[in-house]
């Protein structure tokens, strides 16, 4: 059997409030790691929210113009709404590598092989969470927010790409705490992609993403966040 095959795919192209969205998963990340559900990547969009990561600075609240919900994950203020595509990966770390930061580093990989199948180089960059490309001006932006939390060794959240938000929303907050660096999305760079088709490229890279996550070391600690 696939690893893929495993896991519930959910696929939501309608606006899920963030309120009931975190309720959701935070009861799916005890009932899996209860052994009382299966493994789920849910991919979804949000109507406009900032949400606050641990790590949140008050002073980066620029303009509460949407709610502002505590979400509990590693990180700052991020801001999510339509246009922009979220990946929730409740995944099982305990029957795979119990490595947190391999885990991000191969959810980053995941997703910066996804833009590269639409044409967008993109990459990690030292000392600043997220997933950089160069915008239309030149400069690099960021195009993806990465932001998880780890519970029993269970995971949360996931990752947000831009594919088609309204860019003037960041503006209420200092993305992720960057404040030299702007945001881009793929409609930015003149390239349309709609939810459907990111869906599907991403999906058909899962089974290499999961490959990535086997057993090959094992933590002393559970760490709760990571940004």
């Amino acid at each position: 059997m696939r690893i893929l095959e495993q896991i519930e795919i959910r696929q939501d192209y309608s606006p899920a409030p963030y309120r009931e969205a975190l309720a959701d998963m935070s009861a799916r990340n005890t009932a899996i790691a209860d052994k009382a559900a299966r493994e789920l990547i849910w991919l979804l969009e949000h109507p406009p929210v900032y949400t606050a990561g641990t790590s949140a600075v008050a002073a980066e609240l620029l303009d509460p113009r949407f709610e502002v919900v505590e979400a509990g994950r590693g990180g700052r203020y991020t801001y999510h709404g339509p246009g922009q595509r979220v990946g929730y990966l409740l995944l099982d770390l305990g029957k795979r590598a119990r490595d947190v930061r391999g885990f991000v580093h191969a959810v980053e990989g995941w997703v910066i092989d996804t833009l590269a199948d639409f044409g967008v180089e993109s990459w990690r960059t030292s000392g600043r969470v997220g997933i950089w490309t160069r915008g239309p001006d030149g400069r690099e932006a960021k195009i993806g927010a990465i932001g998880v939390r780890i519970r029993r060794w269970v995971t949360m959240h996931g990752f947000s790409v831009n594919l088609a938000p309204d860019l003037t929303h960041f503006g209420g907050i200092v993305p992720c705490g960057i404040e030299d660096f702007g945001v881009t999305s793929l409609a930015a760079l003149g390239i349309p992609v709609a939810p459907e088709a990111w869906d599907r490229a991403l999906l058909a890279r899962a089974e290499a993403f999961l490959a990535r996550l086997a057993p090959h070391s094992q933590g002393a600690e559970d760490p709760e966040n990571m940004p």
